[in-house]
């Protein structure tokens, strides 16, 4: 049996104890945002945080993870969270969907670490989206990470509604 908070919720598994976080998460307790990709680690579908950094959830027996604090897609709270899911609305980053709850919880304990990530910093994530929403991603985390009181341009005047840029974007580092 291993016991661990989930989401802000004491949870109990009764599975074997090398069962990948994934399953436990997706078949015992019913939350389903994390995503089978390629049971490799190699995608970041699976992306959960754990203890306040990002992991991939297909690779984390549930045997090591006793006493966790583990959040899902379905239990991101807080301003980083808040703060990029609308900007990921704005940004109109959605395609398929299917890598976005694994991004969106990477770049939110990013996000959450560092208010304010570079270039190499977003890189060096290495979540996998096969239908090239890439460039959504940077416009959304450069949102998200703009300080409180400062104004960005209209979403209208950057975007068209295939979320093709109207102008440069400044860099994250600006």
């Amino acid at each position: 049996m291993t016991r661990m908070t989930v989401n802000g919720e004491p949870l109990e598994f009764r599975l074997d104890p090398q069962t990948p976080l994934l399953w436990a998460l997706r078949d015992a307790a019913n939350l389903t945002g994390a995503k089978y990709g390629c049971d490799g680690g190699a995608c970041g579908a699976c992306t959960v945080i754990v203890d306040g950094s990002a992991a991939l959830s297909c690779a984390l027996p549930i045997a090591g993870l006793e006493g966790a604090e583990i959040v899902t897609i379905e239990g991101l709270t807080g301003q980083a969270g808040t703060a990029l899911r609308e900007a990921w609305e704005a940004e109109q980053v959605s395609q398929c969907g299917y890598c976005e709850p694994g991004m969106i919880v990477a770049l939110t304990a990013l996000l959450q670490s560092n208010p304010r990530p570079t270039e190499p910093e977003l890189e060096a994530i290495g979540n996998i989206c096969r239908c090239g929403i890439g460039p959504r991603v940077l416009r959304a985390m450069r949102r998200a990470s703009v300080p409180a009181g400062v104004r960005r341009a209209s979403a209208q005047s950057e975007r068209f509604s295939n979320g093709s840029s109207a102008a440069e974007q400044p860099s994250l580092s600006d």
